[in-house]
């Protein structure tokens, strides 16, 4: 991978990256905001199982955002698009669908079947 297409994906995983931080104060100003009353017991049932699901989307963003500072790190380290299984460039189709990932599709695939032979 060339000069370019590193830079390219650095700014990509930059991008991402501030793009969720932004949607999670956002997150954080809106339930800090909501603090209604519902007379209703299934109104109020029903706004703790959005807020929860919010969380967990949230949760899982910033689990997203340890994998992009990860992927910035391996692009500084100059390891980045190389596979961490097979030592084989990533394509960069993977990269551009995927730009946090650690494995070629090859290995990818291969653990993919180990998990669902082995139960996860």
């Amino acid at each position: 991978m060339n000069q370019a297409d590193i830079e390219s994906f650095r700014e990509l995983l930059k991008k991402s990256r501030q793009e969720i931080l932004e949607q999670s104060e956002d997150t954080l100003e809106d339930m800090t905001e909501e603090r209604e009353m519902y007379a209703d017991p299934a109104d109020r049932a029903s706004a703790e199982s959005d807020r929860a699901f919010i969380l967990r989307l949230r949760d899982r963003d910033r689990k997203l955002v340890r994998k992009i500072d990860e992927a910035l790190e391996r692009i500084d380290a100059g390891t980045y698009g190389i596979c961490e299984d097979c030592g084989e460039d990533i394509s960069k189709p993977r990269l551009k669908a995927r730009p946090v990932t650690t494995l070629c599709i090859k290995c990818k695939s291969r653990q993919e079947q180990q998990e669902a032979l082995h139960g996860g």
